[in-house]
């Protein structure tokens, strides 16, 4: 497949290299640097211009492709890379937007701007958010198979039931994989004698009930309490859209403002949401409003160095975990390391979001974890597939090491995998893919 991605900052680079190992990639920027940065970083063709120019979009054989992704970081731009690819193209195309109401316009009728599927980052990042508050303690989560599946992935932190435990030991939960243990930047699949130590990552996957055991199960006696009380610091686009979808799920968060317009505006359109109006960085306020007993505590402020101290005083005041928005993507270790439990970039999000749609067409889901390192698919199993009418023990002899089939559904019904389950044509797969085996595997599923 030919994929034509305008705009290599980190979202385009981010995508040019989750895609250039199996498809012909041309990136466009208008920037020499970033053209020549990735010419070397990655096997990618490069064209400097400006992708809403239609002599530069010839210059990249934009005829010629399957798929164009206008990615830059400015909304117009990206719709009019779309519309004029139209102009010369049959390709399918893709636009990342910010501002929530092009969304709007295109869901409400598709195909306007020229866009074939579109992606809002902060409605993303919103989801994102509301996928961790649902399982508290997973850093990260993503559905499947219709949210009959569930893959989540848990930081073993000291004092964990799970630390110094092998796979064996840890496996007695009734529908779940332990899918693989992530130490540093070695991705290890699980297997029964597998350690779990202090600082490991766990990736799970299985029936949401037993996810959401495992979720109290991963952490240390008497830190397993539920969300309850979830307050939003910040009334940015992000922080309006969690408040909206938190109130959808039965939350009631408290969200906090200082611009008083805004703080007016937010208030008269999230009717279950109470918004406070003042500066989160005020101590005395936050503990007068007992923010220090809320369960969550999401920053979404515009400035990723008061999302950190809002997050380090709220940890400080005693809540129980905290979701910081990270412009910078060179930032989130450094947060996840002093103490921010989560740290979500939204670029980041869009990236994985835009990989995903841009797999092989047989995929019917696929979640990234940790980028560069691993994959979770859905497949939905066809006579051409290894595992076709065979147990499972028997058909992973012929697959690559580094897959681990982590939950199946057949006609609707949740199938936990084991040894002697016989995969028939129909089964959805889910299952947990090291990046070095991706390619093999997908030719094989």
């Amino acid at each position: 497949m030919r994929v034509v991605i305008v705009g290599a900052g980190e979202v385009g680079s981010s995508i040019a290299a989750s895609l250039a190992e199996s498809h012909d990639v041309v990136v466009v920027d208008v920037d020499s640097e970033r053209v020549e940065r990735l010419t070397y970083e990655h096997d990618v063709l490069t064209v400097e211009g400006d992708g809403a120019s239609l002599d530069t979009l010839r210059a990249a054989d934009v005829s010629k492709a399957d798929i164009v992704i206008a990615s830059t970081d400015d909304d117009e731009t990206n719709l009019a890379i779309c519309g004029t690819v139209k102009t010369a193209s049959g390709a399918f195309t893709i636009a990342r937007v910010q501002n929530r109401a092009y969304l709007e316009t295109w869901r409400h009728s598709q195909g306007v701007f020229g866009v074939d599927f579109m992606v809002c980052t902060d409605l993303l990042t919103a989801q994102s958010i509301v996928r961790i508050v649902g399982l508290p303690t997973a850093r990260d989560v993503d559905p499947f198979a219709g949210g009959r599946v569930q893959m989540a992935e848990f930081e073993v932190t000291e004092g964990s039931p799970l630390a110094g435990q092998t796979v064996q030991e840890a496996d007695r939960f009734d529908a779940l994989t332990f899918a693989a243990v992530i130490r540093g930047d070695d991705v290890e699949i699980a297997r029964g004698d597998t350690a779990i130590d202090a600082g490991d990552k766990v990736v799970v996957i299985g029936r949401p009930g037993s996810v959401e055991a495992f979720a109290a199960a991963v952490v240390p006696e008497g830190g397993a309490d539920e969300v309850g009380n979830v307050v939003i610091v910040g009334g940015s686009s992000v922080g309006e859209l969690t408040g909206r979808l938190l109130s959808e799920r039965g939350f009631v968060p408290r969200l906090i403002e200082q611009d008083p317009e805004r703080a007016r505006e937010l208030a008269e359109t999230l009717s279950k949401t109470t918004v406070l109006e003042h500066d989160a960085t005020d101590a005395e306020f936050l503990e007068r409003e007992h923010v220090g007993e809320a369960g969550l505590l999401v920053a979404a402020l515009d400035s990723d160095e008061r999302n950190l101290l809002v997050s380090l005083l709220a940890k400080r005041l005693g809540v129980n975990r905290t979701v910081a928005i990270v412009d910078n993507p060179a930032y989130v270790d450094l947060f996840e390391a002093v103490g921010v439990d989560v740290a979500i970039n939204p670029r980041e999000v869009t990236a994985e979001e835009i990989t995903r749609f841009t797999r092989e067409r047989r995929m019917e889901n696929v979640a990234i974890v940790e980028p560069g390192a691993a994959e979770v698919l859905e497949v939905e199993i066809d006579e051409e597939s290894a595992l076709a009418g065979r147990s499972i023990r028997e058909a992973v002899a012929d697959l690559p090491d580094g897959v681990v089939v982590g939950a199946i559904t057949r006609n609707g019904e949740f199938v936990t995998p084991r040894g002697d389950t016989v995969v028939q044509v129909g089964d959805h797969v889910v299952a947990f893919v090291r990046e070095d085996a991706l390619d093999a595997v997908t030719a094989t599923l």
